[in-house]
């Protein structure tokens, strides 16, 4: 891809990310290119459909989000990369839960988009538990797929009451901690 189409293709994910949080999934595409500088049939040779632009906004939010348990593993103790990615985990699944089942309910589970999007995500949660465990911080018994379910039913149990993610994040943080009898 040449280098100004690269940054179109860049410049629509991310308005289109906005957009649809902003307006939901139905966002109008016009006004998506619009927003994002270019014309509708840039917005088409990009993104044959809406669905298309739709997965790649959801390709590009979770290639995101694993990439910063990474970022936060580089600056931060264990628990504290493991607690600050998990709010974060917590408040993309609130604000992305509408496009991501838009996206689920049309496609299959076994697609590449969802492959990627598992692997990463499993990926990065193994990273953070792997250096929590290594520090002595995070219990042994708690796996990759235990964490992710853990940000996913908080962000949806708390989608219209946001205030009480804190509250379940804190109590929930206390149990994936080591105790003082070693779990």
């Amino acid at each position: 891809m040449r280098a100004d189409a690269r940054r179109n293709y860049e410049r629509i994910v991310s308005i289109a990310q906005q957009a649809f949080a902003e307006l939901g999934p139905d966002a109008p595409l016009e006004e998506i290119a619009r927003r994002s500088g270019v014309g509708i049939g840039t917005l088409y040779r990009h993104f044959s459909n809406r669905d298309v632009l739709i997965e790649s906004v959801y390709r590009s939010n979770i290639e995101q989000l694993s990439a910063r348990a990474h970022e936060l593993l580089e600056t931060q103790p264990p628990a504290t990369a493991l607690e600050q990615w998990l709010r974060e985990q917590v408040q993309w699944v609130m604000a992305n839960r509408i496009l991501a089942t838009t996206l689920k309910a049309g496609m299959d589970h076994g697609s590449p988009t969802f492959t990627l999007c598992r692997t990463a995500l499993n990926e990065a949660a193994e990273a953070l538990l792997q250096a929590g465990r290594d520090a002595g911080a995070i219990r042994s018994d708690i796996e990759s797929r235990d964490l992710l379910r853990i940000g996913h039913g908080i962000g949806v149990a708390c989608e219209t009451s946001p205030d009480a993610a804190d509250r379940l994040l804190a109590v929930t943080l206390d149990g994936l901690r080591v105790t003082a009898d070693g779990q």
